[in-house]
């Protein structure tokens, strides 16, 4: 049953992927089982520029996209489109990530190995103001592990050596770049260590990356 604010002749849903095939294969998917007037986006900044100009009831997000990640563009469309509908379809199933999409304001998420009919079946429950999880994903919310832990709040100074760290640059490196003294960038190495609970850079940059943090 489609929520009554919806025409569920005339619902408008947006895919938005950086893989082609991956694009076709959902839009025809979704244009051959539903009623669903489908677009395709490769771009997250493509997709907030359409939908400030054309009403989209439902986005499709990936989390990683060519040009920035979901969850800053899921944050981004929910304040630009408040009524639009927001589903990660993703392969990122990090139980951090899952979360974070959600406080992001995100409508569900859907892993990618979903067979139609789930991701079909989520698309509706969200648009009726439920939760749209795949099953794996409800199964990955609720287990625990002694090694899951919340990802850090970080300072912009905090991203900023972050990604610098990532580059290879030194601290002496930062300290010239951002204007600030070898003294302070040792600091926030130290207090990233900390953070993201990691033994060195190298630990800290990989959890960094595996979580789109860079």
């Amino acid at each position: 049953m489609w929520n009554v604010m919806y025409d569920k002749n005339n619902i408008k849903l947006a895919i938005v992927d950086d893989h082609p095939m991956i694009l076709e294969g959902l839009k025809s998917l979704l244009e051959k089982d539903t009623k669903l007037h489908v677009f395709s986006f490769t771009k997250g900044a493509t997709v907030i520029d359409f939908i400030q100009e054309n009403k989209i009831d439902v986005v499709l997000l990936d989390i990683v996209l060519s040009d920035g990640n979901g969850l800053d563009f899921c944050k981004i469309i929910k304040q630009k489109a408040p009524q639009s509908v927001v589903i990660a379809l993703s392969n990122q199933a990090e139980r951090s990530i899952i979360f974070r999409f959600l406080e992001n304001g995100g409508n569900g998420y859907i892993l990618k190995n979903a067979d139609s009919q789930e991701i079909i079946e989520g698309i509706e429950k969200a648009l009726i103001g439920d939760l749209a999880l795949s099953k794996e994903v409800q199964e990955i919310m609720l287990r625990t592990s002694v090694t899951d832990f919340e990802l850090p709040r970080l300072t912009k100074r905090e991203k900023q050596i972050l990604q610098a760290i990532t580059k290879g640059n030194t601290s002496a490196e930062i300290a010239e770049q951002l204007f600030i003294s070898v003294i302070t960038v040792e600091t926030h190495r130290r207090n990233l260590l900390q953070k993201f609970k990691a033994k060195n850079m190298m630990e800290l940059v990989k959890i960094a990356t595996e979580n789109q943090l860079i």
